[in-house]
């Protein structure tokens, strides 16, 4: 998406084809066949697309036969916003715009069934995964052994999207768990984040009835950010694109910085081996950055071999050179730049908004907060727990996802006993056992009578006015035309979940909060209610899972915290900020050893060119001779980068030694003072 000015969304703004550039006008232009646009940082990539999809409709392309692919749900909102601005008659509404997973969500609501799905799936979050996978890892490894069920998520999803192989089953761990988690997914009727791409290519691939009706609704393809597809959404691409090939794919190989995350940039730049004879054009003229700052970008990003040449500049010939500076420890170059924040904040008027602070690593913020709370200075670390990951709003999304999918064994754990209501733990490990050993789900074992009559009466009782309340409420979600919001609130009300809250709570300061988030989630409920009835719960279920993404979460950050941004360089893609700082450029931190141990340098020469490229008006890059690491002071070299950068318009500086020189000049007007001082005593 356009980027992100003072950490706030762009201005909404109409514009006709006089307010694009020659390369701009192009791309709107060329509607027919596979067309590549590399849009360098800030050059207006948005506007362009945007301008395209209008251009499109105007011509009489059916607004509802395009569909446009992004990577977060602020990227697409962002797009149809414009678009239903610049198309007359509200054929804007009309054009299909959400991401690769709501895409796919979509297309598995529809056909899941071919595949073995029943039609009432359920998406698993990322904690909900973690959660199975321990339970599973469990029943692998011995009470003296670890296994770490993040780092095993990890590999599972990148063997996913990469489509290759753990092993085998009989010889890997890390393959057997993978088959046990695919196979109870499968039992509990549930997909995780990677399984939405993967049975979408899995479903268009295999059955030629689904991958022709697809083709025939959404003639017209592009996808935004290109350079970050993976093989996998590569493969969903070709699949959905047939002759005679109308599809435009947007993105800058130069900022291609997620290879780590399974993004692959073979992708853009062999374009022309998925697609022939593309029509290629080039955004490089920025609308963002002053030519000192571009010029010192293109000097490093040309270091990369195998990129496609682009070269970016401004018309904007700006009043200040990047400065480079050389300072003692990590300490003074915290110090260095909280105290020109703090100067030209209350010098220039400048709001702290607009100042970043970029890193490589989320540890270097420790030391930059230490001394922006010492000078008492507002700042905001980008980052913050999710929402949907808070206590109250995680057992409200339970309860609802088990009345749309009773299999769910994560979140149907999770409530059984909240509020508490008499069903302990033994009861709930008993129910797990005998779901494992007949092959079934939870609530299958907790319904059935069999079961009932193992545990005691009053644990019974409880049990089935569980049941009881979940086949209510279930029953009133299938139900067309309720109100989903109204129906949550019966809900809590009907199980004393705020009254089990405030019982829980600390302080009331706590309850208070928890009642907030709560009041909130029912908006957004209400919300949803008012603007799609024929979703439903599943409908509402899909829209929050797929809200809950971490760019998403970096933006809402963005919008709703005030002072320096304190974010790191992968963090920071998309975003543009007036005065940049970049600390610790040297080396081992940039490029980071790891990816020098990996040969994935190139990847840290376009994070590095990131970086640069956030700064509107002021960019400094700063580099240490001494670093706290481990306890210990060590001594640092600069980064290698920083010798690729053409010096026209850079200023070094050796900050340290400045302020060496100011502090004995200083010391020596102290002396003479002195000096003077005491000869008019002995007067």
């Amino acid at each position: 998406m356009e980027t992100l000015k003072h950490g706030h969304l762009p201005m909404k703004a109409a514009f006709g084809m006089g307010m694009l550039n020659p390369q701009q006008r192009d791309a709107v232009m060329h509607t027919e066949g596979p067309v590549l646009i590399l849009a360098g940082a800030g050059t207006g990539k948005t506007r362009t697309i945007t301008a395209r999809m209008a251009h499109m409709v105007d011509k009489g392309i059916q607004p509802e036969t395009i569909l446009a692919v992004t990577f977060t749900n602020k990227a697409s909102n962002e797009m149809r916003e414009r678009v239903i601005e610049m198309v007359a008659d509200g054929k804007g509404k009309k054009i299909v715009l959400g991401t690769f997973h709501a895409f796919c969500v979509k297309l598995l609501r529809e056909h899941a069934e071919k595949l073995g799905y029943k039609k009432n799936w359920t998406i698993y979050t990322q904690s909900e995964q973690t959660s199975l996978l321990k339970r599973i890892i469990n029943r692998f490894i011995t009470k003296d052994e670890t296994c770490d069920a993040a780092k095993v998520q990890s590999r599972i999803s990148s063997a996913k999207n990469s489509g290759t192989s753990l092993g085998d089953p009989k010889e890997s761990l890390d393959a057997a768990i993978m088959e046990a988690y695919q196979s109870e997914m499968r039992a509990l009727n549930a997909m995780d984040f990677d399984d939405l791409i993967l049975l979408g290519v899995e479903l268009m691939e295999e059955h030629e009835d689904v991958r022709f009706r697809v083709r025939d609704k959404h003639r017209y393809v592009m996808v935004d950010e290109f350079q970050d597809t993976n093989g996998l959404q590569m493969r969903l691409l070709n699949a959905l694109v047939g002759p005679p090939f109308n599809v435009c794919v947007v993105g800058d190989d130069d900022q291609s910085i997620y290879g780590w995350r399974g993004a692959d940039i073979t992708n853009i730049l062999e374009f022309e081996r998925f697609f022939p004879d593309p029509h290629i054009i080039k955004l490089e003229e920025n609308y963002r950055s002053t030519t000192p700052i571009l010029h010192t970008a293109n000097s490093l990003i040309k270091n990369n071999a195998g990129r496609r040449p682009k070269t970016l500049w401004s018309r904007n010939p700006g009043n200040d050179n990047v400065r480079l500076l050389a300072t003692e420890d990590d300490a003074q170059e915290a110090e260095m730049i909280a105290s020109e924040i703090d100067a030209a904040h209350f010098q220039e008027a400048r709001p702290f908004e607009d100042f970043a602070v970029l890193f490589r690593t989320n540890d270097q913020s420790r030391v930059l907060e230490q001394e922006f709370r010492k000078r008492k200075m507002p700042y905001r670390v980008v980052g913050s727990r999710s929402f949907f990951d808070r206590r109250e709003i995680k057992d409200i999304c339970s309860y609802l996802s088990v009345m749309h999918n009773p299999h769910d064994d994560i979140s149907l754990l999770r409530v059984l006993n909240t509020p508490l209501r008499g069903i302990g733990n033994s009861t709930a490990e008993l129910a797990r056992a005998d779901s494992v050993e007949r092959g079934c789900s939870i609530w299958v074992v907790l319904s059935d009578p069999a079961f009932q009559r193992k545990i005691p009466e009053k644990t019974r009782t409880s049990v089935q006015g569980f049941l009881h309340v979940i086949n209510k409420y279930a029953q009133s979600a299938a139900t067309p035309g309720t109100f989903l919001a109204k129906m949550t609130e019966m809900l809590l009300a009907e199980i004393g979940y705020m009254a089990y809250l405030e019982k829980a709570a600390k302080k009331p300061e706590e309850y208070a909060a928890w009642v907030t988030c709560i009041d909130s989630f029912l908006a957004q409920i209400a919300a949803y209610d008012e603007r799609n009835r024929s979703g439903g719960l599943a409908g509402f279920l899909d829209e929050i899972c797929l809200n809950d993404e971490r760019e998403d979460k970096r933006e809402e950050d963005i919008m709703q915290k005030k002072g320096v941004c304190l974010i790191t360089m992968h963090a920071s893609k998309g975003l543009e900020f007036p005065v940049v700082y970049l600390p610790g450029c040297e080396q081992g931190l940039m490029p980071h050893k790891r990816a020098v141990a990996d040969g994935s340098v190139d990847e840290e020469r376009r994070l590095f060119y990131v970086g640069l490229t956030r700064a509107m008006k002021k960019l400094t890059l700063s580099f240490v001779r001494w670093r706290m690491k481990y306890g210990e002071k060590q001594a640092q070299l600069p980064s290698a980068f920083l010798k690729e950068l053409d010096r026209t318009y850079v200023d070094e500086r050796d900050y340290a030694m400045h302020m060496k020189e100011t502090v004995s000049a200083e010391e020596n007007v102290s002396f003479i003072s002195g000096l003077r001082a005491m000869l008019s005593q002995g007067k």
